[in-house]
């Protein structure tokens, strides 16, 4: 007999367990299940522990700048304190204890195991049976996806999970990728004193964004020691036991360690779909404005398509709950989706790219300014820039980019103005603090054409 219960969460990534957690303080009857640990990708192997990788890295990088400023470097890198932290501060060393007892003293039950929808209203883990009387939520994430490359699988080659676990630096990395991932992984590693090469099969780094943030961090990386090969892929990877081989479409590299961020997949196909009428081979759920994608099931975070963020899955899960206990309120829109690559310069974006206005038909304005033109990118002898993109019909902005210097911290400002839809010449009116980065926006801003 299935056990009747209000709510199932299929998934407890960051917006599972939010989603799970309100709805059992809600006085809900909530099941949460998870095969892996509860929290999900992000506070174990991705956003956090990197993040920590990230600052440690940018620490050594502005004491090897003290020279151009103000002494001597004298900085020593000891990955050790990093690994220890990322283990003692982020992850519980990879124990989710903490999480399960936040979850439950909420009244939620945890539940560990790979679940399945078996009908109508219905989940399936473990050999129980769950009926879900109010609602089903899924949120079952992504995983790295491993091209099918020739030999790859024979090899012990890193995922970010290994890259974020690993106590020692490698001699040597290649890093298959050129995304946000990889690129932000591949700083950490170099400025840890490993020599590093990023293989982009794309024609430039970070190629969902604007190009120009792409030339920026292949500039930056280079200035730095790493080796950037763009539209290079590779076609065969072994490893001799000690070091791997890779063989491009343009040449070989060898290293010590081999890092795959070619991205992330979902795997909706074993999770019975079908039995509420959905389709197992999709890529992606297509939920409507308030996360329903059938009756009685909710869908939310990276199996959404709307970006592998965190930020995302937590946004659609309060739409979600509010739908779920009638609380109305806004529902979802993605107009102004911010996203941040945390390398440095950091590179934050909002809304669309230029490339994509044009490709909706827009009339299309562009501003865009140097970041070291701004007097706080000169005191600074900071690399960056802003670019802005405007529907010159409408008159607001429906896309910017702030590289530089707390590039995501800058994006705020953008953001906000596209998400608002603030008419552009209400931000050409407005006064910026001086000298700031965020000034920069007023010089794009003014550069529309």
């Amino acid at each position: 007999m299935a056990e009747n219960v209000d709510v199932v969460v299929i998934g407890m990534g960051p917006g599972g367990e939010d989603a799970a957690g309100r709805l059992a303080a809600a006085g809900l009857s909530v099941v949460g299940i998870d095969a892996r640990l509860l929290g999900g990708e992000c506070p174990y192997y991705g956003c956090v522990p990197s993040k920590m990788m990230i600052r440690a890295a940018d620490a050594l990088a502005e004491a090897r700048r003290v020279p151009q400023f103000a002494g001597t470097d004298t900085v020593e890198a000891d990955w050790t304190k990093v690994a220890d932290r990322v283990r003692d501060e982020a992850t519980d060393n990879w124990d989710d204890a903490v999480a399960v007892k936040r979850f439950t003293d909420k009244g939620g039950r945890f539940v560990r195991g790979r679940a399945r929808l078996s009908g109508p209203h219905t989940v399936s883990v473990n050999g129980e049976d769950f009926t879900a009387g109010r609602a089903i939520v899924l949120n079952t994430g992504t995983e790295p996806n491993v091209p099918p490359i020739t030999g790859l699988t024979d090899t012990p080659y890193w995922t970010n999970r290994e890259a974020i676990t690993t106590r020692e630096v490698p001699a040597s990395l290649c890093v298959l990728g050129g995304g946000a991932i990889g690129l932000e992984l591949a700083l950490v590693f170099a400025r840890f004193g490993s020599k590093v090469t990023v293989v982009e099969a794309g024609e430039r780094l970070l190629a969902l964004e604007e190009p120009e943030a792409g030339k920026l961090l292949a500039e930056v990386f280079t200035d730095e020691g790493l080796t950037v090969r763009t539209g290079s892929s590779a076609t065969s990877v072994s490893h001799d036991g000690n070091e791997f081989t890779v063989d491009l479409s343009d040449g070989q590299v060898r290293a010590d360690a081999l890092l795959v961020a070619t991205g992330r997949r979902t795997n909706l196909a074993d999770i019975g779909l079908e039995t509420v009428g959905l389709d197992p081979k999709a890529r992606f759920l297509d939920p409507d404005e308030w996360m329903r994608v059938a009756d009685g099931v909710w869908a939310i975070g990276d199996i959404t398509g709307k970006g592998a963020f965190t930020h995302v899955s937590m946004y659609q899960a309060d739409v979600a709950v509010r739908d779920i206990l009638g609380q109305g309120g806004p529902a979802a829109e993605y107009h102004a989706l911010p996203r941040v690559t945390f390398t440095d310069p950091e590179v934050g974006a909002v809304g669309i790219t230029e490339e994509q206005a044009r490709e909706q038909g827009l009339n299309v304005r562009v501003g865009l300014t140097d970041l070291a033109y701004s007097t706080r990118g000169f005191i600074h002898r900071a690399k960056g820039l802003i670019k802005v993109v405007e529907d010159a019909d409408a008159g607001v902005l429906v896309g910017g980019t702030a590289a530089g210097p707390s590039g995501g911290e800058v994006l705020s400002a953008l953001a906000v103005a596209v998400h608002g839809r603030v008419p552009t010449d209400r931000l050409a009116s407005m006064i910026y603090a001086y000298p700031t980065f965020h000034r920069a926006i007023q010089s794009a801003i003014a550069d529309l054409h």
